[in-house]
């Protein structure tokens, strides 16, 4: 192979993606490494900070290898990352205080109780754009200073560093030199002013956190530092893009106009609108984000987020044993019986958007004697459509702008019966691209596009399945309003 290529990293809930792409912006090859999930008897839910760096220096180093291309031809990497877990480490050793907090944890619950008894909800989400919650990393880090050991002390003599996946593995790829985030990452953690811009020190404050012991934020596209993926390249490469996994997913979709939007469905999902330059903060339960920091300007979006999409289906193959893969879901699902009045409720650590109640808990309602393992699956598969849906709706009423066509991502777009589900209880299309990994592409992009080697017309490279509208209005109306009464059963406040 000749020319010049791009890698994209994308570290994942469930594990560490590389991809590399050509000089037009095509995917070339992708390679996977699992990590563990560690779940505690009290659901905490962690990942260990090590294991994740090691398998990105494996995962690039299997990529390079099996695609056959010279090393040499590698011009720079883009980062994407599971956004909101979070970790602390030792600026000096850049050794983890213990496991990374993983985003779906609601471990710091209590931290963000103490906080709104406080009074400072309403002041956070209109710095932030951010709903107080232990969804995001401020109540996660402040966890860290308050539960680990000597923690406290040491933030108090600035030796800690605190970060997203993205800085963690920024520090440790370029030998502790580079302390750096995005716009995009930066503006998910609840502690930075998305207006002015910068970390805020009143917040910072009240999590307990020094805002001048926080990594430097950068465009999406700028250097991060260089890598040599621990001697791997025979010379350090530029690390010239950094995006959260959503948003990498948004640009990658070629979501970049206003009132664009998209929905990644991974573990959890991420519904997200491009909203221009203009910030609207939301009355309808979805929270404001910097999209990322581009070619010298920002954009805003608008997201909500769901804790537990593609991992019904795990749930579903995993702990239940209902289905042995994620394959067999589609099938029972067209062999289920309609209209039964069966839903699940996946509040398994609380539900997000546009309910934020971290204490409901998850329900299947509407059972009768006739219900079978079909019933099951195919409700438990429809909520994934339901939650989307209710949000997708919110984001419209905030934006003020009708939604043309839903873009998709992520493995459960796989599954034909959810897809043409989900267009038919948001009556919309659904547009699913013929390339499954929008996220790590997206990173890759950007760092293409810092260092001159793409232009827009990497986003020709997308080619669509689409989902048309089926179901009449009638029934829509009919079972979307069976999804809110079950809904209502489980919030609780």
């Amino acid at each position: 192979m000749t020319g010049t290529y791009m890698i994209g990293i994308d570290q994942s809930t469930q594990g560490t993606k590389a991809l590399l792409f050509d000089e037009k912006g095509a995917l070339v090859r992708r390679e996977d490494i699992p990590h563990h999930q560690i779940v505690n008897d009290m659901g905490w839910v962690s990942h260990d900070g090590e294991e994740i760096y090691t398998n990105t220096i494996s995962v690039v180093e299997r990529l390079i290898e099996n695609s056959g291309i010279d090393r040499r031809l590698v011009a720079g990497v883009g980062i994407s990352n599971q956004r909101e877990t979070s970790l602390v480490w030792d600026r000096k050793t850049g050794s983890p205080l213990g496991d990374a907090i993983v985003w779906q944890c609601v471990r710091a619950a209590e931290i963000c109780d103490r906080i709104e008894a406080m009074g400072m909800e309403e002041t956070i989400r209109k710095k932030t754009g951010l709903k107080l919650s232990p969804y995001f990393p401020a109540s996660k880090l402040a966890w860290f200073l308050e539960n680990i050991e000597g923690a406290g002390e040491r933030a108090r003599a600035h030796e800690l560093c605190f970060g997203t996946m993205d800085t963690w593995l920024v520090y440790r790829l370029t030998k502790k030199q580079s302390y750096k985030t995005d716009y995009s990452n930066a503006s998910r953690t609840q502690l930075f002013h998305i207006f002015d811009l910068k970390w805020d020190e009143e917040i910072c404050r009240v999590f307990g956190i020094c805002p001048e012991d926080l990594a430097e934020v950068c465009s999406s596209d700028s250097c991060f530092g260089k890598t040599d993926f621990e001697g791997f390249f025979p010379e350090p490469i530029p690390i010239h893009g950094v995006l959260g996994d959503s948003h990498g997913a948004l640009l990658g979709q070629g979501c970049v106009k206003k009132g664009m939007i998209k929905s990644t469905y991974g573990t959890g999902s991420s519904i997200m609108m491009n909203i221009g330059e203009i910030p609207v903060l939301s009355s309808h339960g979805v929270v404001t984000s910097l999209a990322w920091g581009l070619n010298g300007k920002v954009d805003y979006v608008l997201e909500g987020n769901i804790n537990y999409t593609g991992a019904v289906i795990s749930w579903l193959k995993d702990e239940v044993g209902l289905v042995h893969t994620p394959d067999e879901t589609e099938m029972l699902c067209i062999q289920a019986e309609k209209g039964d009045g069966l839903y699940f409720i996946p509040a398994f650590t609380g539900l997000g958007a546009p309910y934020w109640d971290s204490y409901a808990r998850g329900a299947l309602t509407g059972i009768t004697r006739t219900t079978r393992k079909p019933e099951i699956v195919r409700a438990c598969i429809e909520c994934i459509a339901y939650q989307i849906a209710d949000v997708v709706k919110a984001m419209s009423r905030d934006a003020g702008v009708g939604i043309r066509e839903l873009r998709v991502d992520g493995g459960p777009t796989k599954n034909k019966y959810l897809m043409q589900f989900q267009s038919d209880i948001l009556d919309t299309p659904v547009l699913v691209p013929q390339v499954e990994e929008l996220s790590g592409m997206g990173a890759a992009y950007a760092a293409g596009f810092g260092l001159g080697i793409y232009g827009q017309e990497v986003f020709g490279c997308l080619k669509y399945d689409r989902y048309d509208v089926k179901m009449d209005d009638q029934m829509r109306e009919k079972m979307h309003h069976g999804w809110q009464e079950a809904v209502g059963r489980v919030v609780s406040r």
